[in-house]
């Protein structure tokens, strides 16, 4: 089968397709034909810099939709040939892909293929952040840092389905901000980390927002800090920037009672799969029923995966991208 591999860190030309062995599902696994594989930026920090990267060769890709090739021993619940989603520990940008079977979710009715492969990573994220863990209120604000990418669409549209009175956003370019505009956003932010926490507080009336959404860290995650009203709370969902991880600590938090916290699927996946599992089924219903959608706005061929990773790294994309397998 064909898989692209990382065979040392470095740019996108460090992307190989090669031609290898076909996987095995072992015990409480499945093995799956990759349709559609999703296009992620933790696939950039692997392939340049070897975030969960175990040891090379490896294959990058987090998220895939497809049909159940095999079953390893003691899996039920699917059944060969049955379409699927499926969250994966990387491996997923080839022909064929194995994942525990507890990131392995049957599509809901009316979700094809195609859309499927843009779910397993980023809608129980964004559903996860405005929710579970963000815990928004009808009448609270929110700040989105990546408004215009795959978790910001979808969190902007979520936000406001939960009756949030203000969502903002902020991106890197005025044509993200248009496009966020178009996917719930009221206001969008081109600013720098430095920059927008001056903004969202002019917004607000100098009140600041009640919950801020951070993938970057460092300066973005001071700012965010800087944003919130009294008694807000900030999630940290991933060091994009690549900084030192800012200590948040009394003199911080104390003065108006803010508050901290963080969200990982990856890791979730490994220690409450029973949770990722209800969290996924409720974002994916979310899907179903047409409270939110994330456009696939650039689809590539397996072979060209670099392209895909050229496109990301240079901040221009928006939405979801994908690679085409079958």
């Amino acid at each position: 089968m064909r898989a692209v591999q990382v065979q040392e860190y470095g740019g996108p030309e460090v992307l190989r397709t090669v031609e290898t062995e076909v996987p095995a599902p072992g015990p409480g696994q499945v093995s799956v034909d990759v349709a559609y594989t999703g296009v992620n930026f933790a696939d950039l920090k692997a392939r340049g810099e070897g975030y969960r990267v175990p040891s090379l060769p490896y294959v990058p890709g987090l998220e895939v939709s497809g049909r159940v090739r095999a079953l390893g021993e003691g899996v039920s619940g699917v059944e060969a040939g049955q379409e699927v989603a499926a969250l994966t520990n990387g491996g997923a940008y080839a022909d064929v892909v194995v994942a525990d079977a507890a990131t392995v979710f049957p599509l809901p009715s009316g979700v094809d293929l195609r859309t499927a492969a843009t779910l397993p990573t980023v809608l129980p994220t964004a559903y996860a952040l405005v929710h579970a863990v963000g815990r928004l209120q009808p009448g609270e604000t929110v700040l989105v840092q990546g408004a215009a990418g795959g978790v910001g669409t979808a969190v902007g549209q979520l936000a406001k389905a939960a009756g949030a009175s203000g969502v903002f956003g902020v991106v890197s370019g005025a044509a993200k901000a248009k496009y966020a505009l178009d996917h719930g956003y009221d206001d969008v932010f081109v600013a720098s980390s430095a920059e927008f926490a001056e903004a969202v507080r002019a917004a607000t009336g100098g009140r600041g927002v009640d919950l801020a959404l951070d993938p970057v860290g460092g300066e973005t995650f001071k700012s965010s800090l800087a944003s919130l009203a009294v008694f807000g709370r900030l999630v940290s969902f991933g060091n994009a920037s690549s900084a030192e991880p800012w200590r948040v600590g009394q003199p911080e938090l104390y003065p108006t009672g803010l508050s901290v916290s963080g969200f990982s699927i990856l890791t979730l996946a490994q220690t409450a799969p029973g949770a990722l599992r209800e969290l996924t089924k409720k974002a994916f219903a979310a899907v179903a029923e047409g409270v939110v959608s994330l456009p696939v706005t650039a689809e590539f061929p397996l072979e060209e995966a670099s392209e895909a990773h050229r496109l990301m790294g240079g901040r221009t994309s928006t939405g979801k991208l994908l690679l085409r397998v079958a």
